[in-house]
């Protein structure tokens, strides 16, 4: 059976926190309805979940097979990978404010714009790389607002490690940790090499300790789209 195809619009919001105009694109779904209620899923790296991991055709197909609940993706793309570094790395200068907008300015204009679930559970966010990392920091730090995170291959450091410890409230959050057994050298923007699959290791055995709800995976693979799109058909399937 063919799924009928969602559309997808441009959105741009002001963003106080950031100082900038935030461009993004938005899925609805083909039956979309403002008398259903939806999922958010709120994507960094928002072209590439929409380009390389064809996000809006596994949702098209998943909701066409009622295999997921319904939903909206929102996709936050980048401008380039000085702008991502600033606002996804726990060290970037726009971190802290990226963190704010996505929950005080963005989250109240989705639930104002579309008929969203108005709790936690309802809301997802995902990303690849300091794209996880970044969504992992802001669901640890708005846990009331965010109750699901995917992550594909996140970049983990001590501030995010130390972030996982000292959250208090792990019960308030669904987590999807994936990492690859080939991802022992990756080049990252700023040309160095780094070991990601030591932290994500030791990241999944606090998750552990702390008693998060969580899913993981080891593939045999690399830092890469070939591993992270085939991944988020189950992805969406176990958080929605």
């Amino acid at each position: 059976m063919t799924s009928s195809r969602g559309t997808i619009n441009e959105l741009s919001l002001y963003s106080k926190e950031l100082n900038e105009e935030i461009e993004m694109l938005v899925y609805l779904p083909a039956t979309f309805s403002p008398l259903y209620k939806y999922s958010l899923l709120i994507a960094q790296d928002g072209k590439d979940y929409f380009q390389l991991g064809r996000i809006p055709r596994l949702a098209d197909e998943l909701l066409g097979e009622r295999e997921i609940e319904n939903m909206i993706i929102v996709g936050i793309p980048y401008k380039n990978v000085e702008d991502r570094r600033r606002k996804y790395h726990p060290d970037g200068e726009e971190n802290d404010a990226y963190i704010r907008f996505l929950a005080h300015e963005l989250v109240p204009f989705l639930d104002e714009k579309y008929p969203t679930y108005h709790i936690g559970m309802g809301r997802a966010l995902i990303g690849d790389s300091l794209g996880a990392t970044v969504s992992l920091m802001t669901a640890l730090k708005y846990p009331n607002t965010f109750g699901k995170v995917i992550l594909q291959s996140p970049f983990v450091n001590e501030k995010v490690l130390t972030a996982v410890t000292e959250h208090t409230q792990p019960h308030l959050i669904n987590l999807y940790h994936i990492i690859g057994t080939g991802e022992t050298e990756v080049k990252t923007t700023d040309g160095k090499v780094k070991d990601f699959l030591v932290p994500n290791r030791e990241l999944h055995q606090l998750f552990e300790e702390k008693n998060f709800s969580s899913f993981y995976d080891e593939f045999d693979g690399d830092h890469t789209w070939k591993y992270w799109q085939p991944d988020l058909k189950r992805a969406l399937k176990m958080m929605f």
